[in-house]
């Protein structure tokens, strides 16, 4: 019997279609255009991007193509197709034919924030409830956020396997739909034939990426990554270039993987820095030192073997912090929050965004080397910097961020590719005038580009002094035409373009999670380089928990010595910052969780506490969740935060010894003391 309606519907450019100039997105309307398909009863078919090879592109990717391609939508592929389910914590997707490891780098690290992931892919699509054959996902394009439609049809071979991003779980499509939508916003699939990983990044988060060419990487790199996988940043890198080809240590070379944690562990009473990565095919892994099948995870005690080592060709694998600075070149950190590398005090950013153009013979300068001619011309903007709680006589430097992003070119991505950017910054004392050419040649700049670098976006943190700044942004050549959006963020700034008529932009104020407390924690963790028990709780009692209100939850030593236990890998009996900064992400999900679904009592029952549990990625089944509720929860079958804190990290920790021990995915093999040392810690 045929699931389809006996007629499919086609959009045409209407009142609900219309085309922005080039090289912008059309836009549609999805509410509307699900309304009219759902009222017609018809599966929306997209004729701005339609299932032909024209979307699929003109160039290298068609001969890749099997002769027979075809182009179905996921309830065609299989019986029981699910858009996205929370089960699937692991990463599951993997690259097809295209050679989009970039993108496919960029959404692993995405799937590690349920949050941001949310905000990209909205979570309630079905196939079931409202289906019509149209999804939307959004994107952060170019200074504001985007939504782009597409029909889900799917191109895939002759058996009805897809030809490009896929999930190891077979009736899973939230990734294919996505990587179409993307398609789409580049052009075609053929404009995602390589890429850098900072670019997608920007895309899915619209935050600022910093690139650490690793080879000049300092000996702070691992407080680098610390910090980074604490705060809310999303993180990949890249080997050296080359074409794409499997080394013989197991990497691939002109490659993008996502860095999905980091850990130091103890081995034989000296630490090991481990960086775990993952590559984007979903298989083929490193094959040195603390990979799947290294002899050195037996120098780590039972414990910590179990819940960090996996033995499964899935494309994750851990290499020590040396191993990773000599086999790869680039690491990538996209910021959520300007502060990563800051040593200030936690205090709230602000941030302002300006666009500007460079035109030929006109406002296209150049860079600085073409003093005598053109430089002076390209845009100029005026950036006013000072320590909003001690006011602009201060003399104590301030933290500035600045991001450089060119628009593109052209609607398909690859047709032009990026132009050489940078921007120089030089102290000003001038009226508001634009400034003329003997400025530049008298000044010389504060900060100016190592090199011109031809990607979407360049950023610089700067350290500068309460004052008055110039900044220049410019193409490494004169008259070369483009858009682009110049961001700055700060403690507190003003900032505009001088000669424009739009005149002074307020800066709008970003909200850090993590205000005061880095520097609460980094404090105590000078003192107590190690914690123990009793100092966990002391940490845990003073800090305050927003979304709890004023029942703020109050942690027994019981409670800590049981978190300990849960965390404490290599049974030392303490905790080091590290360790602590990832339980202290885990609690601030977990607080915003059980208070969605808290009425107000300070306690969750069942129904609340399977739904806390899914929104946290858990799904577990009603008798498990009412045995849960039993073990952790008070005599009247009521769970509070605390216990719920426990009963979480117990759970994900098992998930953990699960997947790393099992070999079918439904069942796993323990040794008597392997058995004994996950009953007794969990």
């Amino acid at each position: 019997m045929s699931l389809w309606p006996p007629f499919r519907c086609g959009w045409k450019l209407g009142p609900r279609y219309s085309r922005r100039a080039s090289p912008q997105l059309p836009q549609q309307d999805f509410e509307a255009l699900l309304a009219e398909c759902l009222r017609n009863g018809c599966l929306f078919e997209d004729t701005s991007f339609p299932a032909t090879l024209s979307s699929i592109g003109s160039g290298s990717l068609l001969e890749k193509l099997p002769p027979r391609l075809q182009w179905k939508r996921p309830p065609e592929l299989h019986s029981n197709p699910q858009f996205y389910f929370a089960k699937t914590k692991r990463l599951d997707l993997c690259q097809g034919m295209v050679g989009d490891c970039w993108f496919l780098a960029a959404l692993q690290a995405l799937t590690l924030h349920q949050d941001i992931l949310s905000r990209v892919v909205p979570l309630n699509q079905s196939f079931t409830e409202k289906y019509a054959g149209i999804f939307r996902f959004w994107f952060w394009h170019y200074g504001k956020w985007v939504p782009v439609v597409i029909d889900d049809r799917l191109p895939v071979n002759e058996a009805g396997q897809l030809l490009f991003v896929s999930s190891t779980y077979k009736n899973l499509f939230w990734g294919a739909l996505l990587e179409k939508a993307y398609a789409k916003l580049s052009g075609s699939y053929e404009d995602l034939q390589s890429g850098q990983v900072s670019e997608a990044l920007v895309d899915f988060t619209g935050g600022v990426t910093m690139t650490i060419n690793l080879a000049e990487a300092h000996g702070n790199l691992w407080d680098i990554l610390t910090k980074a996988t604490y705060n809310r940043t999303l993180i990949g890198c890249q080997t050296h270039s080359g074409k794409e080809k499997i080394l013989e240590n197991g990497l691939v070379e002109g490659h993008a993987y996502t860095v999905t944690g980091i850990r130091k562990v103890t081995c034989k009473h000296r630490p090991e820095y481990l960086v775990k990565l993952r590559n984007p095919w979903g298989r083929v892994e490193w094959k040195g030192d603390w990979s799947d099948s290294s002899s050195k995870w037996e120098l780590l005690s039972p414990k910590e073997k179990i819940l960090l080592l996996r033995k499964d060709n899935d494309g994750e694998f851990w290499m020590t912090l040396q191993d990773f600075k000599t086999h790869f070149v680039l690491l990538v950190i996209c910021k959520l929050t300007p502060g990563l590398l800051s040593q200030e005090a936690a205090q709230k950013w602000t941030y302002t965004m300006r666009e500007g153009r460079w035109e030929k013979r006109s406002t296209a300068g150049g860079q600085r080397q073409l003093l005598q001619g053109t430089f002076w011309k390209n845009p100029q903007f005026l950036l006013s910097v000072w320590r909003p709680e001690e006011g602009r006589r201060s003399l104590r430097p301030c933290s500035v961020l600045v991001s450089l992003l060119q628009k593109p070119r052209h609607r398909c991505r690859k047709r032009k590719p990026h132009l050489a950017i940078g921007f120089y910054l030089y102290r000003y004392h001038d009226d508001q005038r634009r400034l003329s050419p003997e400025f530049f040649q008298r000044n010389t700049p504060l900060s100016q580009p190592d090199r011109f670098l031809k990607e979407k976006e360049v950023s610089q943190e700067l350290c500068l002094e309460p004052g008055t700044y110039l900044i220049v942004p410019c193409t490494s050549e004169a008259n070369q035409k483009s858009e682009f959006i110049l961001r700055v963020f700060s403690r507190k700034h003003i900032f505009y373009e001088i000669g424009s008529n739009s005149g002074v932009v307020f800066s709008k104020e970003i909200e850090d999670q993590n205000e005061g407390q880095d520097e609460f924690f980094t404090k105590f963790f000078e003192k107590y380089p190690e914690i123990n028990a009793v100092q966990l709780q002391s940490i845990l009692n003073q800090m305050t928990w927003s979304h709890l209100g004023s029942r703020q939850p109050f942690f027994s030593l019981e409670a800590c010595q049981g978190i300990l236990a849960l965390l404490d890998l290599n049974a030392s009996g303490t905790m080091s910052i590290q360790e602590f900064r990832d339980l202290w992400k885990q609690l601030k999900l977990y607080q915003k969780v059980f208070h969605k679904q808290d009425n107000g009592s300070g306690y969750l029952n069942w129904e609340q506490l399977r739904a806390a549990m899914k929104e946290a990625g858990i799904v577990l089944s009603d008798d498990v969740c009412q045995l849960m509720l039993v073990r952790y929860g008070c005599p009247r079958l009521q769970m509070g935060f605390v216990s719920f804190v426990h009963l979480m990290l117990r759970v994900e920790n098992m998930e953990d010894v699960f997947q790393n021990l099992t070999q079918d995915g439904k069942g796993i093999y323990l040794q008597k003391p392997e058995w004994m040392m996950m009953a007794l810690y969990s």
